[in-house]
């Protein structure tokens, strides 16, 4: 059976749940949409979940921001399809929606309230866009990629034995 995870903003405002075959927090996204957008360490940590099962109080609370995508090989800015969804009221960063995988959800780890597992490993993603200040903590189990990992969430779940049935 799939965790259930609950989730909110800092002002309760926004509530919600949602099951996960893939709950545990171990890949740290150093992009600047990410940092930017929430993580005050100069990352951000997303969790994988079944969309289908997202249940939200304080929908009328819920702003959507799409992030504009810039890069050395891309110039010309694009405007990403994932939809960050936050809290209007006092600005929590809750999830991202991408309707190019409807099935998926990614709560941001730092807005679920259940106690989440520990990772046996960490990936550290997107290092080539990290902030100067930012000094990543390599634990020596710990992967760590210029841009993005082949393996998705759900393999590297399967793949550390992980994946909650």
């Amino acid at each position: 059976m799939p965790l259930l995870l609950k989730g909110s903003c800092r002002c309760n405002a926004v509530r919600f749940e949602v099951e996960s075959h893939t709950p545990v927090p171990f890949m740290l996204c150093y992009c600047s949409i990410c940092r930017k957008q929430q993580g005050g360490g100069g990352f951000a940590i997303n969790l994988g979940a079944d969309f289908e099962t997202l249940r939200i109080e304080g929908k009328r609370n819920l702003g959507v921001y799409q992030a504009g995508i810039e890069d050395d090989e891309h110039p010309q800015c694009e405007i990403s399809s994932g939809e960050r969804n936050f809290c209007k009221k006092c600005g929590s960063a809750l999830w991202l929606y991408d309707r190019t995988w409807p099935e998926l959800v990614h709560p941001f780890a730092s807005a679920i309230d259940t106690d989440l597992p520990k990772p046996p490993e960490k990936v550290h993603l997107m290092l080539k866009y990290k902030a100067n200040w930012v000094e990543p903590e390599i634990g020596k189990d710990d992967k760590i990629f210029d841009v993005c990992p082949e393996e998705s969430i759900a393999d590297w779940h399967k793949r550390t034995g992980m994946w909650v049935d």
